[in-house]
């Protein structure tokens, strides 16, 4: 009986790694094709509209996300929970529950929108850049109710709808509405806001037809308001977790709109549009890592989750430090793409792409703790983005002191953000490898060795014109960081996210709810 026990143990690990391997494997594709759609609105946005009109569009984005963020209530990660609690194998009540869910969001979402369309000043700290800005509002509850859809698909793990929604829809969207808008004189100045609130339906449209494949529409549904105040009430610490780990992203971008011009801003946030694109990989395995993490702690197996954040962990720190590198080696060519004026922001860049490599520690280790110690992942999540603020305003008003210029004002909130997320990594780590009473570092030796050959190499490209340095320079950093972490970093248990062979998966035929 043992031995059959543990080989189901052993079956049901495999699975689960395969599970994950398999959405790790979509989202590094979804990376590819996000990265490849960003390119033409990052052109259109600088070359034609500039850094003033960029900064004013940063700056208003900053609150939108984060109200939208709130009015999800924390269902990209809870939702897994509440339907393996709630619902088992009835499918019929999977589907109730996702909409009691949609309708929360809804509601919310629907009275944030009306408050700042009341009250629109902390969205423009630096103006507007047309009177059509203020429908920005429009997109919070689009935005709220995609991230429950995807949430919805992922727990029957189906990431290849996040990855069509926002890695090809979403994006491209926003590219060719920039580019249409602004050769249309009547919206012209009201380009990039219109461009981004098309973007965000066009997900939501994306989203919507294959959730309604998979859930149905709802079947009994009688929505009670004990349970909505329940759900909004368990939602409280994964809302907070969630708006503070995104805040950390976008309060640089607040800080610099009250303290420096809209220029700096712009420039600021066309780094971080670069370096946001690792941040988004990592945070894009949560939905399929959150179903085998909920099933783990339902069975107390807390070694297989160990085991989970380790591997999960290295994959993603491995997978953006060579995105680091190949960004961040050859960054004063990069940034120089967007314009001339763009290249102070080279060191925000550097900055910037180290923060997402040390921050990836923090966001595994969260996926755990955000069930298992939520009020304690609060409390160091507030602590953190306390500090980040506290070195952002000092940094920036000490380059404002000296008078360093735009480029050191940028780099200064990047600096203070990479600060801020090393010490959330070590923390959260610390704290989450004492809960389960295993080992979950995703640090090992061979990221030394795999960078320091592809540092060398990229630095002897930057003696070359820079078109040299982008086209040959770039893939020989990659290939060489790739050679190397493959041969000395990759054991088998890692290979598998190159492997085709995963587990079997589940129905998602609506029919059979």
């Amino acid at each position: 009986m043992t031995g059959a026990a543990t080989g189901t143990t052993n079956g049901a690990a495999d699975d689960d790694l395969a599970a994950l391997a398999k959405g790790g494997r979509t989202n590094t594709l979804g990376f590819v094709v996000r990265l490849i759609a960003r390119i033409p609105f990052l052109i259109i946005a600088t070359r034609l509209y500039g850094a003033e009109a960029l900064g004013r569009f940063a700056s208003a984005l900053v609150l939108i996300e984060i109200v939208a963020l709130i009015c999800s209530l924390g269902e990209k990660r809870g939702l897994a929970q509440r339907l393996s609690e709630g619902a088992g194998e009835n499918r019929g009540a999977e589907t109730n529950l996702v909409y009691d869910g949609i309708l929360l969001a809804l509601g919310y979402s629907g009275v944030a929108a009306l408050l700042l369309l009341a009250f629109p000043d902390p969205m423009f700290p630096n103006g507007m850049n047309s009177p059509w800005d203020i429908w920005l509002v429009a997109t919070i509850p689009a935005f709220a109710v995609t991230e429950i859809l995807l949430a919805a698909q992922a727990y029957r793990f189906d990431i290849a709808t996040t990855v069509r929604a926002r890695a090809v829809v979403e994006p491209w969207t926003i590219s060719i509405g920039a580019g249409v808008f602004f050769f249309i004189p009547a919206t012209r100045d009201a380009g990039l806001a219109l461009a981004f609130i098309a973007s965000i339906y066009a997900g939501l449209l994306t989203a919507l037809w294959p959730f309604l494949r998979t859930f149905g529409l709802p079947r009994g549904w009688n929505p009670a308001p004990r349970a909505l105040i329940a759900i909004s009430s368990r939602a409280f610490p994964l809302v907070g977790a969630d708006a503070i780990e995104r805040g950390t992203r976008l309060l640089d971008i607040f800080i610099l709109g009250l303290f420096a011009p809209p220029q700096t801003v712009g420039i600021y946030y066309a780094a971080q549009q670069i370096a946001s694109l690792p941040q988004k990989l990592k945070t894009s395995f949560e939905p399929i890592l959150s179903p085998v993490i909920t099933k783990n702690l339902r069975i107390g197996n807390m070694g297989a989750i160990a085991a989970q954040v380790r591997q999960v962990g290295f994959w993603i720190i491995a997978v953006q430090l060579g995105i680091a590198l190949v960004l961040g080696v050859p960054g004063e060519a990069v940034m120089g793409l967007w314009g001339p004026d763009y290249v102070a922001g080279t060191a925000a860049l550097a900055f910037l792409l180290a923060a997402e490599v040390a921050a990836s520690m923090a966001v595994v280790s969260e996926s755990v703790l955000v069930y298992i110690a939520r009020k304690r992942n609060l409390a160091v999540s507030v602590g953190v983005i306390v500090l980040q603020a506290a070195l952002t305003i000092a940094f920036i008003e000490a380059a404002d002191m000296y008078g360093l210029g735009k480029g050191f004002e940028a780099a200064s909130a990047a600096g203070a953000l990479l600060i801020a997320l090393a010490v959330s990594s070590l923390i959260k780590a610390m704290l989450l490898k004492h809960l389960l009473r295993a080992p979950v570092s995703n640090w090992r030796w061979a990221l030394v060795y795999a960078a320091a050959p592809a540092v060398v190499v990229g630095y002897a490209f930057t003696w070359v014109p820079e078109w040299m340095e982008l086209l040959f320079g770039i893939p020989a950093i990659l290939a060489t960081y790739a050679l190397v972490i493959w041969r000395r970093g990759f054991d088998e248990g890692d290979k598998v996210l190159f492997r085709k062979q995963v587990a079997a998966e589940p129905e998602t035929d609506a029919s059979q709810a």
